[in-house]
């Protein structure tokens, strides 16, 4: 099935010039009609799949391209799971320090209140 940008972008809630953009970074290749009209694969819907899947998880364009990239060079997919695994560690370290960032600040925010609170009473 073919898609036009117009259909993709509805499908994924996306603007047309984002997804311009990630064809220019090289991250989805649509084919092309002879007027230069860009359609849009299956393959292409899955892509884009996995960058919105990437993005919500916090990986940059440029670490979902590499990813992306791995696959179009090892077809078994192999290096493209090492690689996600290693970016994956890297980003539930991240989570985990933001985690404990928020929960400190969420302590001091509750000692804050609790302070105020006794101000208030005096």
């Amino acid at each position: 099935m073919m898609y036009s940008i117009s259909e993709i972008a509805d499908k994924f809630s996306l603007t047309t010039r984002t997804i311009r953009y990630y064809e220019e970074l090289g991250l989805i290749k649509p084919q092309r009609s002879e007027g230069g009209r860009r359609f849009f694969t299956s393959k292409e819907v899955t892509r884009i799949k996995l960058i919105l899947r990437g993005k919500r998880f916090g990986f940059s364009l440029d670490e979902i391209k590499e990813m992306i990239q791995l696959f179009d060079q090892d077809s078994s997919g192999k290096k493209q799971l090492e690689r996600t695994i290693e970016y994956g560690k890297q980003k539930i370290k991240e989570v985990n320090k933001r985690i404990d960032e928020l929960k400190e600040m969420k302590q001091e925010l509750e000692e804050l209140q609790n302070d105020f609170l006794q101000n208030l009473m005096i």
